[in-house]
């Protein structure tokens, strides 16, 4: 196909730029437009070349959109005012404003973009500007699917379950057959249900996101930490899926690591251990990595366990009858320490090729990786975007 001229709104850390790349489209982003400085210090390190306004999306008029003349746009707005642990504020949240304008601005435009691709996070599928985005869709005359889908469902052991939308204008011949060219015929399973304006597809769903509580818990017996049987066993079903790839194949070489710089503190282990979420090497699932991480423990990310051979059954049992002293001897045993932003990078699908210019520190990097996305799963969708 000929070479797609692409519009990156809330461009971020370019992972949408680099799922474009990973799809193979042949493509070029006109313009990517973010006004967080640190992001956009790290996608000007990694795409030199394209142009980047430093500018708030509903400043800018539709004349200088106009003459971009693009084909896509690719979007993942603001998160918060959808998300399950905010305020919900939906449409009334100041931080829809930038939103809210792009639908306004879409049908103006003097040519529809022939492609959209949007993210973000569950929630997004219930709230009125998910249902604002269906009319503007509509009435503008674009065909569109929308799924529900977690890294797990290509294979990457990391639950960060999102909302996607891909749109074609009506003039598209839109197949709900996955292309050829993503090397496999289901890449994402069930995506064959067809276009759905009511419900999300939920892909893989035989992999349930562990970033979100278990509403379906009914035995409470601890077997140890804060953990149900049937919070081990879910944990089992994971690990033992065979479909999705090891923990270890994501990290850095121990070489390359100091570990000592991600080791948990004495303070953290005592108030967190029967919280945190714990992963090995051999692992095939990790909890979602939100922006707090390195910084707080619970709920927002995995913690990895490198002392193979200490077994966690025999640290935290009878663990709460020790002294504090003794509680935290034995809780290094397992040399629990965070993932560092390079794992975490790979774990969203980020290349190799990706990096951080000097003077963003560890826990900037922990903050711009967390408010991104999945470029692996976004590369793949946008493959049936175009197909």
């Amino acid at each position: 196909m000929e070479s797609v001229r692409v519009l990156e709104l809330y461009s971020g850390i370019g992972g949408m730029h680099y799922a474009l790349k990973e799809s193979g489209i042949p493509g070029q982003v006109v313009a990517a437009i973010d006004i967080n400085t640190t992001a956009n210090q790290i996608y000007q390190h990694n795409f030199p070349d394209t142009p980047l306004w430093n500018k708030t999306i509903e400043g800018i008029v539709l004349d200088d959109f106009n003459k971009l003349s693009f084909d896509m746009i690719l979007m993942s707005p603001p998160c918060q005012p959808f998300t399950r642990i905010g305020l919900q504020g939906d449409i009334s949240d100041p931080r829809t404003k930038s939103f809210l304008y792009i639908l306004d601005l879409l049908p103006r435009l003097h040519r529809l973009p022939r492609f959209i691709l949007l993210e973000n996070v569950k929630g997004f599928e219930s709230s009125s500007a998910r249902e604002l985005l269906v009319k503007t869709l509509q009435d503008c005359g674009y065909t569109f699917q929308e799924f529900m889908i977690s890294p797990t469902s290509v294979g990457i052991p990391n639950s960060r379950l999102r909302y996607f939308l891909i749109a074609k204008i009506a003039t598209e011949n839109f197949s709900t057959q996955v292309s050829s060219n993503t090397g496999s015929p289901d890449v994402f399973p069930h995506l064959a249900e067809g276009d759905s304006s009511e419900q999300p597809i939920v892909v893989n769903p035989s992999c349930p996101d562990t970033c979100q509580p278990d509403d379906t818990v009914q035995d409470s017996h601890v077997l140890y930490k804060l953990e149900t049987a049937t919070d081990v066993q879910r944990k089992m079903s994971q690990n033992n899926n065979l479909s999705i790839r090891q923990v270890q194949d994501f990290l850095e070489p121990q070489t390359e690591v100091n570990i000592d710089q991600y080791l948990l503190p004495p303070k953290t282990l005592l108030r967190y251990a029967l919280l945190m979420d714990i992963v090995e090497p051999t692992c095939r699932r990790s909890v979602c990595f939100t922006k707090g991480y390195g910084r707080y423990v619970e709920g927002t990310g995995s913690v990895l366990k490198c002392c193979t051979e200490t077994k966690m059954e025999s640290v935290f049992s009878g663990l709460d009858q020790f002294s504090e002293e003794e509680k935290v001897r034995q809780l290094s045993k397992l040399k629990l320490r965070y993932f560092t932003p390079r794992e975490v990078a790979n774990l969203m699908g980020f290349p190799q090729s990706f990096s951080f210019p000097e003077g963003i520190s560890t826990k900037q990097r922990y903050r711009v990786l967390g408010n991104s996305l999945n470029v692996e799963v976004v590369a793949r969708l946008l493959r049936l975007l175009v197909s």
